[in-house]
């Protein structure tokens, strides 16, 4: 998949640094990372800028990762945006909500380079 510009959204400064390493060691070292810390400073960001892909949390303040989603797909520029979730968390009731919200896929936390790879193939 290419991936110029890949968006990470997390509360976790720590996740974001993980996830954007596991993305690096999978190949993906020449993407242009941003960075968002919940859902409301994302879809601020990506009214100003076109990412490629979105990576996001469930569990955060302000606008969690579903409402997130939910929000994404409503809007024109964004409904076809491909979306991967990161979780720590997650039951099959929100894994199938999720499917039919078009996410190319859920990846539990802990992140490896190895699940990039099985979900979006190497860089």
């Amino acid at each position: 998949m290419d991936l110029q510009k890949i968006m990470i959204v997390d509360d976790s400064a720590t996740s974001r640094m993980i996830i954007k390493r596991c993305f690096q060691m999978a190949g993906y070292q020449d993407s242009t990372f941003l960075e968002a810390e919940d859902g409301l400073k994302a879809m601020s960001e990506l009214n100003k800028t076109k990412v490629d892909i979105v990576v996001t949390d469930l569990n955060m303040p302000k606008m969690d990762g579903a409402t997130f989603i939910k929000k994404l797909r409503l809007m024109d520029k964004t409904k076809e945006l491909p979306v991967l979730v990161i979780s720590s968390m997650g039951s099959d009731a929100m894994e199938k909500e999720l499917t039919n919200s078009k996410v190319l896929g859920i990846i539990r936390k802990p992140m490896t380079p190895e699940k990039v790879v099985e979900v979006l193939g190497e860089g």
